[in-house]
């Protein structure tokens, strides 16, 4: 094996033994410090239930581990034991155009994902999810949903891979920048349809029936100058009982979209202020800036996937017979998530400080610490969230906070008299 191929392989295994050593040291960490209860948290959270979320933890990071494992298997004997060269010979020697190659070939490990997925999905749906409580859903349902999915991420998946590999072939010397400007712009389109036409194939979207509610929501949000036409539940309690609310829509007019568990859960004043740290993020420009980051980091790999794909190197290095476009792409995705392994921490690092920021922001709109806290600490409860987990694995993977620390912080803001 060539020396740049060995460090490549030893990269990927150090990548995976990074990640499992982190799994590893977050679950024992949990075994540990799982029974202690909180600053905050006594009055919601007891000794079961402490435990119940403990078990759930370990249980989905067991679960994580076997999927990474059988993944990592499967990636060592495609890229490093011939099934690559063994596809990508099959599909050149058909003389279809590159685009069409490169569209059937993509399309191919698509779907061999999505096979390879589908255990992992039924157990965790109907035996994990099932004992802690969670699932509601039904096999008929299950199917229903992975066919609409299917369905759906084909149409997308094709229409993306047919757009970038045909800019590949149109601008051999631009398509860099075409890709990574059509590639922002399906990303805004998306933001756009989802909410009316994706989103409405799996769950049913109906204006909430508390009208003193939805109209509190709105008068709160006018305060920021920020339009709500209207606030719905979604029958999100077919599937799962877990809870969540979130924001859809792009500019000034947004909609409000209240899981039909968070309704039944939570008081008007907890909610509120949910809704004012979502409010929080688009105040703050959080998901813009976040764009901004990461459409740069992107154009900086579409740089770099044209500079590696220009030669016959990578094709060469992984021993393939044919230097087919859409194998040194794939091998060049592969090799950037290993360059890209890095910026995990910092992606959550800055994703944390937007948190905190809204938070800070829902603070001082609602002027309801307490009711903040209080709901959070349910949202937690609700879905059996790991209260200790360890720094490490937080610093590198957790996108929010830990919740016990949002809720100190909260909390302490009040003690602090930062709000009354």
């Amino acid at each position: 094996m060539e020396p740049q191929l060995l460090a490549i392989l030893i990269l990927y295994l150090a990548v995976e033994a990074v990640e499992q050593f982190l799994l590893t040291l977050n679950l024992m960490h949990l075994s540990r410090h799982g029974a202690e209860i909180p600053p905050g948290f006594k009055t919601h959270v007891d000794a079961a239930t402490l435990t119940k979320m403990r078990d759930y933890t370990v249980a989905h990071g067991r679960l994580d581990r076997i999927e990474a494992v059988l993944s990592t298997g499967i990636t060592l004997l495609f890229l490093f034991g011939g099934l690559l060269n063994w596809l990508n010979n099959l599909i050149a020697t058909r003389g279809w155009t590159p685009v069409i190659s490169g569209l059937v070939f993509f399309m191919m490990l698509i779907y061999a994902n999505t096979l390879i997925k589908i255990p992992f999905s039924l157990y965790s749906t109907f035996s994990l999810e099932k004992r802690f409580g969670f699932s509601n859903e039904t096999l008929s349902l299950w199917v229903q949903d992975f066919l609409k999915s299917l369905f759906v991420n084909t149409l997308l998946a094709v229409f993306l891979l047919y757009g970038i590999l045909g800019l590949v072939m149109a601008l051999p010397d631009m398509w860099w920048l075409a890709g990574w400007i059509f590639v922002l712009l399906f990303s805004i389109f998306l933001l756009y349809v989802s909410p009316y036409f994706i989103e409405p194939l799996f769950n049913k979207f109906s204006p909430i029936e508390d009208a003193a509610l939805e109209e509190r929501i709105k008068m709160v949000m006018s305060r920021i100058g920020l339009k709500i036409n209207r606030v719905f539940t979604m029958d999100a309690s077919k599937r799962s009982s877990h809870s969540n609310a979130y924001f859809t829509g792009i500019g000034h007019v947004k909609r409000i979209v209240l899981f039909d568990t968070l309704l039944s859960n939570h008081a008007d004043d907890e909610i509120i202020s949910i809704l004012a740290h979502e409010a929080g993020h688009w105040k703050k420009k959080h998901v813009l800036k976040m764009l901004a980051f990461s459409q740069a980091v992107a154009l900086v790999g579409f740089y770099a996937a044209y500079r590696l794909t220009a030669g016959d190197f990578l094709t060469e290095l992984f021993r393939l017979d044919i230097p087919s476009m859409h194998a040194k792409l794939l091998l060049v995705t592969f090799i950037g998530t290993l360059a890209l392994f890095p910026l995990k921490p910092v992606m959550a690092y800055l994703s944390r400080r937007h948190e905190i920021e809204a938070d800070n922001f829902a603070l001082q709109l609602t002027q309801m610490p307490v009711s903040m806290a209080n709901g959070l600490i349910k949202l937690g409860k609700d879905n059996l969230a790991n209260l200790h987990p360890h720094p490490w694995y937080a610093l590198v993977y957790y996108s929010h906070p830990p919740l016990a620390q949002r809720v100190q912080r909260i909390l302490a803001a009040k003690d602090n008299g930062c709000v009354k």
